[in-house]
């Protein structure tokens, strides 16, 4: 049994059911095929941060050696700064620069090794800097920490280099919550951010959640059907969501259209992902698109999976903040 599976297994109960409960009546359904091309883009740029190419040098084109990112690809980019393995926690990704988009891209990597599970079970809160008296997860803060130095330094420089371009921060699972922290301090240090977030764990005690749920730049905690990983940790341990979460009503391995998302509000609900009494890590791995396909086979080792319907080609993507 694999790391993620035992962290799987600990927190949750699969039951009997594989159907959500019907709790649909107050979403607000779909989203505009702007947003939805946003998202495309977004969350291949959080797939990005797996393949190895794209965090062990700087100075280089974003490319994808799983062919899961065709949009970033046919992107004109450049990495301002990668990082790995330099901290206890391993966090790892990118900085760059989008200049077809005119963006500049945080993206944070998910669970891959050992010392990524480890800051997963350092669940314990700790206090943040973010706001007085906010307090998250310590592994997810600590993996914030390490990587600030750089990420700050890497944005300050790409800011004063293009400042009409936006700042985006993205990432899957892990990358997701560190993400998220990272939008927040930046917002804090005076950036305008957007944060981008796919299959994200619960990071922050209801007062850091709703400090960062009413900072400007805006938040897209994106969920799939029944991913486990939004679950966790419990809401039991005090940790709750940002808000909103834009869910996508959609099984595994199907292409996803701008109607197949369910809009919900609030740091606590029990809709959308969190309606779901049986969980398929299978759902975790797939979103827009195979999001973790250049880690997958070490990650799981699951096969590559084809989308049933579907392509992104001749996607327009426009930034929406």
């Amino acid at each position: 049994m694999s790391l993620f599976q035992v962290f799987i297994t600990f927190f949750t109960i699969a039951c009997a059911l594989a159907v959500p409960i019907d709790n649909d009546k107050r979403a607000a359904k779909g989203i505009d095929v702007t947003l939805l091309a946003t998202f495309n883009l977004m969350e291949q740029y959080a797939g990005a941060a797996y393949c190895n190419n794209n965090y062990n040098s700087a100075n280089d084109k974003l490319t994808c050696s799983a062919n899961n990112c065709p949009l970033v690809q046919s992107a004109t980019t450049n990495t301002v700064s990668e990082f790995e393995s330099t901290k206890a926690t391993d966090v790892t990704g990118f900085v760059a620069n989008d200049d077809s988009n005119q963006l500049i891209i945080l993206s944070f990597r998910g669970s891959t090794s050992l010392a990524n599970w480890l800051t997963n079970f350092n669940i314990p809160a700790v206090a943040t800097t973010i706001c007085s008296g906010c307090t998250a997860h310590g592994g997810f803060w600590q993996s914030w920490v390490d990587a600030r130095p750089d990420v700050l330094a890497a944005v300050k420089a790409a800011s004063a280099a293009h400042p009409d371009y936006k700042i985006v921060s993205v990432g899957h699972s892990l990358g997701g919550a560190i993400a998220t922290l990272a939008a927040a301090d930046l917002r804090n240090s005076g950036y305008a951010v957007a944060l981008y977030t796919f299959g994200a764990p619960r990071v922050a005690s209801t007062k850091l959640s709703s400090y960062i749920t009413a900072q400007a730049g805006g938040n897209y905690r994106i969920t799939h059907w029944n991913d486990p990983v939004p679950r966790l940790p419990p809401i039991a341990m005090n940790f709750v969501h940002i808000s909103p979460e834009y869910y996508i009503n959609k099984p595994n391995a199907k292409a996803v259209a701008a109607t197949d998302f369910r809009t919900y509000t609030g740091s606590v609900n029990l809709q959308g992902n969190g309606a779901w009494l049986a969980t398929d890590i299978a759902a975790h791995l797939w979103y827009l698109g195979g999001i973790a396909d250049c880690s997958v086979t070490s990650f799981l080792g699951l096969k590559e999976r084809g989308v049933e319907e579907g392509d992104s080609e001749g996607v327009e993507v426009v930034a929406k903040f």
